[in-house]
Parts: C-alpha cells; sequence; structure tokens
C-alpha cells in the first residue's frame, strides 16, 4: 500500500431500525443535516463543553430510576434510617471515648485501602479524628443508600453510587483549610506563604488551561530531546501513520521483526520514554528488530475515519511495509490497550483470509470482550454514547480533554483532589516524571471511529460475540492460532484483568497469561530493576482446559521483578536462530527513510 492509497470504506454503525427498514441508512454528514437535527446536535455540542462531555440526561434517567425503586421501598428506607440512627451513635460513642482515652481511641470506622487522605498522624488528633470519621460514615451510609435496591438496573445502580460518591468526596474534610490539619500545621509553621505560594501556582495552572498549554513541568520532556530518543527513522508514511523502524543494537538479531501497535487515544512513546525504562530500547538490546506505529493526531478533516481505516491503514499497512523492508516471513505483533483490541481484529481478519505471517500476538493491557470494561462503563449507554457523538459531530472529533475529565473521574482523589490539596493549599508542586509527561500528551480521536468502537464494541460487544465485521465479512476471535502472550495489571481502571483474562475463553490457541503489580500505565512501563514489582505466570496449551480468574490468581506461580525478561524468553522460545542484522536491512541506509525518529506526527498538537 503506498503513501497515497485511497482508504478501505468502513462499515457503518449499527443502529436499531424500525421493523419496515431493510437497510441501514447512510449517516447524515454535517451539510445535509437536517435543521432540526442541527439544532439538536448543536444544543448537545455546547452542553458538552460545559460537562465535559457527560450526558446530563444519562445522570437523570439514573437517578429516576433510584429514586422510583427506593420511593416504593419502604423496608429499605426504614434500614437506612436504622444505619443512620446506629452510625450517629457509634460516632458519638468514639467522641466520647476520645475525651477520655485521647488519640489512643479506636477509631469507629477505617478507610478503604486505596483512601490515603487521613493517614497522617495529625488526623488522628482532636478535633480532626471526630472530623474525619463522621464523614465516613456518611459516605458508608451514601453507599448503603443506593446499593442493593431492587429493581434498580445495575447499570444505574453503579452510576448513582459512583456520581454520590464523587458529590461527596467534593466536600471531603481533607479539601479545606479549616478543617485539614496538615495545611493547618505547614501554614502555621511557613506564616502562611504556602498560601500565596498555592494561589501563584492556581493562576499559573488556570492560565495554562485557558491557553491549551500542558501542565507546569512537562517542559522539562521533550519529545526527540530526553524521551522517544532510541535511534531509528520512519521508513513509512500515509495519512494515519508513520512507521518507525529502530536501529538494531546488537550485530545480530533474531529473523522475526516486532511490529509495535500503540492506542492512538495517547502518543506512541509511553513504551519508549526516558532510555532507562524504554521497552523499545529493551528490545532492541535483546536481539529484536523494532518497528512502531505512530498515529497521527486527526483533526476536523479526519472525521470520516473509522475502525475498518485503522485496521488497513494502521496495521495492515504496516505489515506490508515491514516486509518490503526486511523480506521477513514471520512478524511478532504487539498491541497495547486499545492498539491490542485493533491488533486483536486484525489477528482474526487475518487468520480468516489465510494471511499467515503473523508468528505471535501479544497483548498489553487490552480487552477483547467489553462486558466488564470496568468503571469506564459507567460513561457508556445508549443516552451517552448519542451525546458525545453529538459533541464530536460539531468539530469532527473528540478533544483530548474529554476523555482526560472521564479518566480523572474514576480516580478523582488522587487525580484531582488530592493535587489540589498539594499544590493550592500545601503551596507544594508535584515533581513530574517522564510518564506523567507523557499523560498530558493526549489526542483526539475521529468522529467515526470513536463512534463505532463505543457501538460496536462497548455497547454491542460485537468482537467477543462474532459480529464485527473486517473487510467484507464477520470475524472470529477462535480463527487465531498463533500463540499468544497476554499481560495484564491489577490496578487497571480501564482494562480490568478480570476482564482481559477472558482471552482464554475467546480463543483456541496457546495462551501465557501475566498478572504484574501497577496499574495501566505504570504496570506496562515496569522496567528491570523497578523496585516493588512482581508478577503471576501461567500458559494454557491450546487443549488446556479454562481457568477462572478466581482459581488462576490462586494457582499462578509469582515471580518478583519485571516481567519484560518473561516475555523476551517467551519471544525467544517462538523466534528463529539469531543472523545478521543486516540481513534484515539496516534503517540508518535505508532508501526509502522519511526522517529520523521519532517523526513528525508524534510533535503535532
Amino acid at each position: 500500500m503506498t503513501a497515497l492509497a485511497k482508504p478501505a470504506a468502513a462499515p457503518s454503525v449499527r443502529r436499531r431500525l424500525p421493523p419496515a427498514s431493510a437497510e441501514m441508512p447512510e449517516r447524515d454528514s454535517f451539510p445535509a443535516a437536517g435543521l432540526a437535527d442541527m439544532l439538536d446536535r448543536s444544543l448537545h455540542a455546547n452542553i458538552g463543553r460545559f460537562t465535559a462531555g457527560l450526558s446530563l440526561a444519562a445522570l437523570i434517567m439514573a437517578y429516576f430510576d433510584w429514586v422510583a425503586h427506593i420511593a416504593a421501598a419502604p423496608g429499605k428506607r426504614i434500614g437506612l434510617a436504622d444505619k443512620a440512627m446506629r452510625k450517629s451513635m457509634r460516632l458519638f460513642d468514639y467522641i466520647c471515648r476520645c475525651g477520655l482515652e485521647g488519640g489512643s481511641a479506636a477509631r469507629c470506622i477505617e478507610p478503604l485501602p486505596q483512601d490515603r487522605r487521613f493517614a497522617g498522624e495529625p488526623w488522628q488528633h482532636w478535633p480532626f479524628n471526630a472530623i474525619y470519621q463522621a464523614f465516613l460514615l456518611n459516605q458508608q451510609w451514601w453507599h448503603a443508600a443506593t446499593t442493593d435496591i431492587r429493581g434498580v438496573s445495575h447499570h444505574h445502580e453503579n452510576v448513582v453510587s459512583f456520581a454520590s460518591r464523587q458529590i461527596l468526596d467534593v466536600f471531603s474534610p481533607a479539601n479545606f483549610f479549616w478543617t485539614n490539619p496538615e495545611v493547618l500545621a505547614r501554614t502555621a509553621q511557613q506564616g502562611g506563604m504556602n498560601l500565596a505560594t498555592g494561589l501563584r501556582n492556581l493562576v499559573e495552572d488556570w492560565q495554562r488551561a485557558t491557553q491549551g498549554r500542558k501542565p507546569a513541568g512537562t517542559e522539562n520532556f521533550v519529545v526527540g530531546r530526553n524521551i522517544a530518543v532510541t535511534p531509528g527513522r520512519v521508513v513509512y508514511r500515509n495519512r494515519l501513520i508513520e512507521l518507525i523502524r529502530y536501529a538494531p543494537a546488537t550485530a545480530k538479531v533474531r529473523p522475526e521483526p516486532v511490529l509495535i501497535v500503540p492506542a492512538w487515544i495517547m502518543k506512541y512513546y509511553i513504551l519508549d520514554l526516558s532510555p532507562h525504562n524504554s521497552l523499545v530500547k529493551y528490545l532492541t538490546e535483546q536481539g529484536y528488530t523494532v518497528f512502531m506505529v505512530s498515529w497521527k493526531n486527526p483533526t476536523a478533516q479526519d472525521r470520516d475515519l473509522g475502525m475498518e481505516d485503522y485496521r488497513t491503514l494502521g496495521v495492515m499497512a504496516a505489515l506490508d511495509a515491514i516486509g518490503g523492508e526486511t523480506h521477513a516471513d514471520h512478524i511478532h505483533a504487539v498491541g497495547y490497550c486499545l492498539g491490542g483490541t485493533l491488533l486483536s481484529i486484525a489477528a482474526a481478519a487475518m487468520a480468516r483470509d489465510g494471511d499467515r505471517r503473523l508468528k505471535s500476538v501479544t497483548l498489553f493491557a487490552a480487552q477483547v470482550d467489553f462486558t466488564e470494561a470496568g468503571e469506564l462503563m459507567l460513561f457508556i449507554d445508549d443516552s451517552q454514547v448519542a451525546f458525545l457523538e453529538d459533541v464530536m459531530w460539531e468539530e469532527g472529533y473528540l478533544d483530548a480533554q474529554h476523555m482526560a475529565g472521564a479518566f480523572q473521574l474514576l480516580r478523582s482523589n488522587d487525580l484531582i483532589w488530592s493535587r489540589m490539596v498539594h499544590n493550592y493549599l500545601m503551596g507544594e508542586r508535584e515533581p513530574i516524571n517522564d510518564l506523567m509527561a507523557w499523560n498530558a500528551d493526549a489526542t483526539r480521536l475521529p468522529y467515526r471511529m470513536h463512534s463505532e468502537y463505543l457501538h460496536l464494541l462497548f455497547l454491542d460487544n460485537d468482537l467477543a460475540e462474532g459480529r464485527f465485521v473486517a473487510g467484507d465479512a464477520p470475524l472470529a476471535l477462535s480463527d487465531i492460532r498463533v500463540p499468544i502472550f497476554a499481560v495484564a495489571t491489577v490496578q487497571d481502571h480501564v482494562a480490568p484483568w478480570r476482564s482481559t483474562h477472558k482471552i482464554h475463553l475467546l480463543t483456541d490457541t496457546e495462551v501465557t497469561y501475566v498478572l504484574t503489580t501497577g496499574g495501566h500505565n505504570a504496570g506496562i512501563v515496569s522496567e528491570v530493576g523497578h523496585k516493588g514489582r512482581s508478577y503471576q505466570v501461567m500458559t494454557k496449551p491450546a487443549d488446556g482446559q479454562y481457568t477462572d480468574p478466581d482459581t488462576w490468581q490462586a494457582e499462578a506461580p509469582r515471580k518478583d521483578g519485571s516481567w519484560w525478561p518473561e516475555w523476551t524468553a517467551w519471544l525467544d522460545q517462538h523466534s528463529g536462530a539469531f543472523i545478521d542484522a543486516e540481513r534484515l536491512g539496516d534503517p540508518r541506509h535505508a532508501t526509502a527513510s522519511l526522517g529520523p525518529a521519532p517523526g513528525t506526527y508524534v510533535l503535532e498538537p
């Protein structure tokens, strides 16, 4: 495929049609949309600017479902009244014991393990211990009030419980000057200078946000200067990707190149951060020839790019280019997050069509079944997706800020409130590292692709259920016969490990599954020597029996350290003997070179 090749037409998003309809209607383009449709979409798009892309209708429906059912549940309300009385008595008893025993009084409620807001010693003294204990008891009561109500849909229950928790967290005593003993102590110690510094931080952050600039400290990390610096060259480019080939680090290499397909939600270089934690650099040092897809940051002109375009112009075009570059018969393919989902689609389509170029498939924190996609599903239902489509329709893409807001809400205590306290009340700046700088380098998503992604995968689960169409026919993940290495992380809030574990159910091939400590990003960027890392690993043969997640977690051996050497050892087992690096060509002398890594697409704002 050449750089000027015309993108393949992508299938339209499935719609629920009236019974008399025989065909799927074409999606209206922006100029052809009717006046009424334009009015509705424009209204929703403008509302979305104030709600970070969240649908108020979806939230109202969830709360109406909850209110209607709790109003018809007098027994539940009596139980809640009883809980409120007993919690009040527990708090009163705790306050009395504090008066008698001081700070040694046993707490009446313990924070959740992940809640570190009240862990400091100053919180254990009067009156702040009583304040935060009352807050936690109130939070626990609201959890009981929004859950386990007969008749409320599971999705609406999760939405109401989540939204109520977010509202309560706004009023946490840790967020306010007079009720946070650590802030009071810092203010007394510094004579109020922490507040002056915090005000300066607030003004700077506000100015950066209004000017569309990245957070303070990210300017210390420059792509191509101190991050994404592994030597290489761009060897292929089309309207959607640049393909980077990295220079060999050893005289001899494996005969199978490695193609990495990152997610297009963020920039590719999370896998090539600083030299000490670059997965790309590590792979080249192990004797592998590495190619990386760098996605173009879409604009309004790319609004009609769909999932099929991402498959053909992305994965398949990269495979074709690698074949032309190296003349290798087989390729190890790697997909990260959404890139892993796309790679799974491409691998299944290749298996269906008799394309045998893949030697293995590796998936990093990637889902192929979306029925248990974690708390991210809170933002995905028919109402929310329709609202997001209207937000995207006006500009032709989903802005990065909408996605960032949703991900921050999932971990609001860590990503919003604790940072506000740290930056504005304590007057400190949290040091920015390379991973945090990458996280601030977000991208946009084309209108059509994101709409198809939400409908076909999240809402309808077509990929797992055999209805997803690639090319001109549906595909099945069970057609994949090459070995699979799947990595999941324990604290993943984007692709929960129990969801990624379903790769065992959906494929009929050898699956080596790794569960590592860390989150969606930090668990993958787990370089050798990273302190505190460990992982579990177990292989299911192609004819092996299925093991459910709980049993797998109980039986899989645990190993200390990074999982990277485990993966490269697995790659070695599925690779040929070493050959001279020159036999795969040298990117430093490639006639088709389009410039040095990291290329140009990654630098586009």
